[in-house]
């Protein structure tokens, strides 16, 4: 028998974490140790690794926890354990024999997890069929492959940093900035004010090497289905005019309303510019702040010059 693919692996996550009692978690090796025990998994096949080098059965088991988080049925309250949603209670009640993409489109948290992951031809047709249907070409399905990993990736940042202090996501925010190549150095050209009277200003970076202008920041590390609107951003406007400054950030894991986007962008006296989580996390992995290369693709084709001599 094959390594049982990640969706094969879905129910027994769910089984395992139902089994814990109320309030309790599940440590990843736990929900690996029970899948491989539901599917009876040989030595062999407990051995059997993808090319990374990790073991199949623990890269599907990981998988299997991404999709569900994704759908709501399970939750990650904290780093390296996971808990049962009364969402996924629910589908177990159900009776069903295996969970698959196609059950988890059913919740609108997995819609909209499947149209980050998909191009618009392909997300209309998510309902109808599986996310990996074979009329892809081979560069869509890789395609649609980096994508579902990126867009989980962003999930995994924000709760990342939702586990963490303001001041470290204060001081996160300035990093990124640095290197995004604001400033030069976090010790000459950027730095987070004092928590204690700070005006609203969260943190200064320089725009440039040289110091010819100054970015004014304020991070909000708020819930991350919270909403911040337009007072909120009116008050920063107010800190920046305070202090002379001309172009501020405000930058946060939450999302912002439309009112505040709108009052953002009438700004004329101060250049003002809204980062919500989804941007925050999308800018930690194209500058690699708080990520990390796992492993590298090259997709090559056919030199036709080099035949046509």
């Amino acid at each position: 028998m094959a390594v049982p693919k990640y969706d094969d692996m879905m129910l027994p996550v769910l089984i395992c974490l139902s089994e814990k009692p109320e309030g309790e978690t599940a440590t990843p090796k736990e929900l690996r140790d029970f899948a491989a025990e539901y599917w009876k998994l040989t030595d062999e096949q407990k051995a059997e690794t993808i090319p990374s080098g990790f073991a199949r059965y623990m890269n599907n088991v990981q998988w299997a926890c991404t999709y569900l988080k994704q759908a709501g049925c399970i939750t990650s309250p904290k780093r390296a354990a996971f808990q049962i949603a009364q969402r996924g209670r629910d589908l177990l009640a159900s009776g069903i024999r295996k969970i698959t993409q196609k059950d988890l489109s059913a919740y609108p948290e997995f819609q909209e997890f499947q149209r980050r992951t998909r191009k618009p031809k392909q997300v209309e047709s998510l309902t109808a069929q599986e996310p990996d249907s074979h009329s892809d070409s081979p560069e869509d399905a890789i395609e649609a492959a980096f994508n579902s990993i990126d867009s989980a990736l962003v999930t995994d940042l924000l709760e990342a940093i939702m586990q963490q202090t303001p001041e470290f996501f204060e001081r996160l925010v300035v990093e990124l900035l640095l290197a995004m190549g604001y400033g030069d150095s976090l010790e000459e050209s950027g730095h987070v004010t004092p928590l204690s009277n700070d005006g609203g200003i969260d943190g200064v970076i320089r725009e440039d090497k040289l110091g010819f202008d100054s970015i004014y920041i304020q991070a909000k590390r708020w819930a991350l289905d919270a909403s911040i609107s337009r007072p909120e951003v009116q008050s920063f406007v107010g800190a920046l005019t305070g202090t002379g400054a001309t172009k501020g950030l405000f930058i946060t894991t939450a999302r912002f309303s439309k009112g505040a986007q709108e009052f953002a962008n009438a700004q004329h006296t101060v250049k003002l510019v809204l980062v919500d989580g989804d941007q925050l996390a999308r800018l930690m992995i194209a500058h690699n702040v708080g990520v990390s290369v796992r492993r590298t693709y090259e997709i090559k084709s056919l030199d036709r010059d080099y035949f046509d001599l």
